[in-house]
């Protein structure tokens, strides 16, 4: 196995439900074995989502890729050999025993998508377009529409509802809407 100079992030497979224990193992490994210069993040891919279920939110953390955590560092034999026998750790995912960076482009995805370049969960809304719901409170109460709109990012949901005889569009909040 060659060394490589550049930091690089590679993943790593553990055994089912580990991935926290192997994280901390592999800190601890890091800090005992002198592995700073080697070996520089463990990271579990996490994302929250925040779900609403009859009115009330609640924040949940899933895991992306269950049995796995990526690792950044300088990949050599020793380094190598540190995060290999780390106990939990299954393996280095790549081709055969020789593990295989993640490109710019997938490191650049998952950062996106656990929220490292953004700071709001997404909002898990379980309507869809055309769905019929109506408003629990707010100034358009009790007025019932179609769904023409979901934005999750925002957690807010676009409906017509009938204003003095007219169909008008209305973007509320999701936690105020029933799904009839």
């Amino acid at each position: 196995m060659e060394a490589h100079n550049t930091r690089r992030w590679y993943v790593v497979q553990t055994y089912a439900g580990y991935e926290n224990r192997v994280k901390t193992n592999l800190e601890q490994r890091i800090a005992t074995m002198g592995m700073e210069n080697s070996i520089f993040t463990v990271l579990i891919p996490i994302e929250e989502r925040v779900f609403v279920k009859d009115g009330k939110s609640r924040k949940v953390a899933r895991k992306l890729y269950p049995s796995y955590v990526l690792v950044e560092m300088f990949l050599d034999e020793q380094s190598w050999y540190v995060v290999r026998h780390t106990p939990g750790v299954a393996g280095f995912v790549g081709a055969g025993s020789y593990p295989l960076p993640l490109s710019e482009k997938e490191v650049r995805e998952i950062m996106l998508r656990i929220g490292k370049d953004q700071a709001k969960p997404k909002v898990e809304i379980n309507l869809k377009l055309g769905d019929t719901v109506k408003v629990k409170s707010g100034p358009f109460e009790g007025q019932v529409g179609p769904v023409v709109d979901i934005v999750p990012e925002k957690g807010k949901v676009k409906l017509t509802v009938s204003v003095f005889g007219r169909e008008t569009p209305v973007e509320t909040d999701y936690f105020l809407l029933e799904k009839i």
